[in-house]
Parts: structure tokens; sequence; C-alpha cells
């Protein structure tokens, strides 16, 4: 008969695949938000900034709400509301129905981003295997993700032309989907003791202060908040790139199809990655990124003939989602190797408050430049800073991070091993 476990670990990657994001939406919310609802790019981009504050602030209650729901329970709640954010969505009408659209959004992935994680890996045996079991199950569900991402994507595009509406009518119907099953999933542990706010607070300082002890925990955290705030900024300022050069609104769908397969293909092979470059890694997949928004500026900025600047655009974006796809498991098996249980719910919460507040101070960066400049001289100026901050910091990272665990100090193994 079937375990708990091993039904977990059967439905993660179904789970993952479905509702890591939104199906049908991303591809056309720039376009439906300003020609459709007629908001400007600038307050686009104010609202995604606002939306990662509301992580942080909502953060530490809605970990405490796990921890007395259950995982499972939580999900279920999360991909609900992730459902209402869309709905809100399709409702607004100016900045303010967005800023309610992005607190109901911020509630779901606080939610996801703590408990979706911790449930695969308790749902995994504790051996010297668990890491790498871990990351190619969740490597699975993100490439089934990013191959059904493409599809939508196409979909999303021509649907768009036809009624702007129906696209995120099927975004809502995936988050329904997606809560179905989370259902299905079994509940590994409970918490033994519901922990207060104050203690929570005082619990998730210790926690921070116990990471900057670790060199390895300390620098994928400030690496990992950095580079995720990039790529969440750059999720409009593409579509605002693509909307400057006058692309029609079918063709969104197929172009980010298309990098919704390299980045299912870049995904399933992050184990390879990992393998291939080490403690190399992360550089390997940040830099060129950063690299990549500078040349996006100064292409557009050029006034080259149409046709070619369409091509170097969309071959930047390849580069962009080539690295997207394993990112996101990457980071987290790398912040999970060597823990334990309870430390990491306060490791997840320390990077989801991290990655949080980065983003938000990119995006209100962004939304500044959108009032004065277009989006692709928005994202070159980004990418220059993001530039020069990344190789400071892989510097300082070098030999400190993706090292096998004898390479490391023995109080970086022990120190994590006692929390």
């Amino acid at each position: 008969m079937e375990t708990k476990e091993e039904k977990n670990v059967r439905l993660f990657p179904i789970y993952k695949a479905i509702s890591w994001d939104l199906l049908f939406f991303y591809t056309i919310l720039f376009l439906f938000l300003t020609q459709v609802k007629g908001i400007s790019a600038a307050d686009v981009l104010l609202a995604d900034a606002i939306y990662p504050i509301f992580k942080s602030v909502l953060l530490m209650p809605l970990t405490i709400l796990i921890e007395k729901i259950g995982k499972r329970k939580s999900l279920i709640f999360a991909n609900l509301i992730n459902g209402v954010s869309v709905a809100c969505f399709m409702m607004s009408s100016n900045l303010m129905y967005l800023i309610i659209a992005q607190f109901f959004s911020a509630i779901a992935f606080d939610i996801k981003g703590v408990a979706e994680t911790n449930l695969l890996y308790d749902s995994l045996p504790k051996d010297e295997k668990r890491g790498s079991r871990f990351s190619k199950i969740d490597g699975k569900g993100f490439s089934w993700y990013y191959y059904l991402d493409a599809i939508s994507s196409v979909v999303a595009g021509f649907l768009y032309v036809v009624n702007p509406y129906i696209p995120l009518s099927l975004a809502l119907i995936s988050c329904v989907i997606s809560a179905f099953i989370a259902y299905q999933f079994g509940e590994i542990k409970k918490t033994e003791k519901i922990q207060g706010m104050k203690t929570y607070i005082k619990e998730l300082k210790t926690s921070f202060r116990y990471m900057f002890q670790s060199s390895r925990l300390k620098y994928l955290l400030v690496f990992g908040a950095m580079f995720a705030g990039l790529l969440g900024t750059l999720t409009s300022l593409r579509s605002g790139v693509l909307q400057q050069l006058n692309v029609p609104e079918q063709y969104y769908g197929v172009i980010f199809a298309a990098l919704g397969l390299i980045s299912g293909i870049a995904a399933k092979n992050q184990n390879r990655l990992h393998n291939r470059f080490h403690n190399k890694t992360l550089a390997v997949l940040s830099f060129p990124t950063a690299v990549s928004c500078i040349l996006v500026g100064i292409t557009v900025a050029l006034k080259l003939p149409y046709t070619f600047t369409l091509t170097v655009i969309v071959i930047l974006y390849m580069i962009q989602f080539v690295v997207k796809g394993p990112f996101y498991t990457l980071i987290k098996r790398y912040l999970n190797n060597f823990t334990t249980s309870s430390l990491r719910n306060k490791i997840s919460s320390c990077y989801n408050l991290s990655e949080s507040i980065a983003r938000s101070l990119i995006s209100l960066f962004a939304s500044f430049l959108l009032r004065n400049i277009d989006s692709a001289g928005t994202m070159c100026i980004i990418g220059c800073f993001l530039t020069i901050a990344l190789v400071l910091l892989l510097d300082r990272m070098d030999k400190k991070v993706g090292l096998k665990p004898e390479e490391y100090q023995k109080s970086e193994i022990e120190f994590l091993e006692i929390k």
C-alpha cells in the first residue's frame, strides 16, 4: 500500500507543473493591464514593487499559520487565494485595484514558498542522496511546468486577440485545479507547539543571526535574493520591450512559448549543470542574465532593422529563460543542504523575506525609471547596476558555495546540523 510520503513524491511533480506559477497569465498580463485597462506601465511596475512588500510583512504570520494548520491545508488555501488574486486583476481599473490583487497574490505565494519545498523535503528518505532526490523531483516539476507554460502561452496569445478576459479565466481555473491536487497530499509532520508572533519574530531574528554566521548561507541568501529580484522584475519589462517594438499581440504567446520550452529543458537538466560547474554554477547562471539586460537596451537604442532587432531581443531573452529554469531549484537545494527539518522552515522564511525586499527595491527603481525612459532603457540601466553587484558578490562567494560536503569547513556542517 502506498504511504503518504510515496504519494506526496508521486503527486508533487504534477502539482508543481500546474501550480508553481500562474498559467495563461504572465504572457498577456502586461498587455491586458496597459491596453484593456489603460493602466500605465510605471503603475504596473509600482504594483509589482508593492507585491514583495506585502510578502515581507505577511511572511511571519503566514509561516505561523502553516505551522498551525499544516502544509497540506496551507497549500489548498494558498491556491484558492491565488484564484482570488487573478479575479482581482481581471477587475482592475486603476492602481488601487492592482494593489489589492497583489495583496492576495502575496498571501498565496508566501504560503507556497514556504510549504511546497518543505512538504517534498519532509517526504523524502533521510540519507545522503536526499538533496539530489529533491533536486531531481523538483526539477521534473519545473520542467513540466515550463512545457505547460509554453502551451498555455501560445493559447493565451491567440485567445487574447479573441477576448482578453479568456486567458485570465483559464488562469483562474488552473488555480482551482491546483487546490484540488493539494487536497490529495498527505500531511507528514505537525508542529508540536504553535508559536506566537513575538516568539516567532525572536526566533526569526535568531535564525538570521545564525545564518549570517555561516559564510555559505550568508552569501546564498544575498545572491538568491538579488538574482530572484531581478528575474521577477524582468517579467513585466520583457513584455514592455516587445510592446515598445510593436510586436503583434498574438505573437507574444508564440515567443514566450518557445522561451518556456527552453526553460523546461534547462530545468530538467539543472542537476547536470550543477555537476558540471559545481561552485561556479551560480556565476554561470547570473552573469549572462545581467549582461543580456544591458544588450537589450543597446540593441533597441541602435534602431536597427525591425527583423534583426527582434531576432536579437529574442536570443537575449533565451539566455534569461535558460537561466530561469535551473535557478529556482538549485538555490533551494543549496539552502536546504546539511539542514534539519526545523531549520529548513526558518531558512525558507529568511530567504523569502530577503527575496521580497530585493525584488521590491529593484521594482521600485524600475518604476521610477519607467516614468522617464522606455522599457528597454530601464532594463539596460538595471542590468548595469546588477552586473557590477553580481561581479563583486560572486568574487566573494568563490570557494564558499556549491562545494562537496568534505570541502566545507567542519564548523559549517556542524553548525547546520546542530541547529
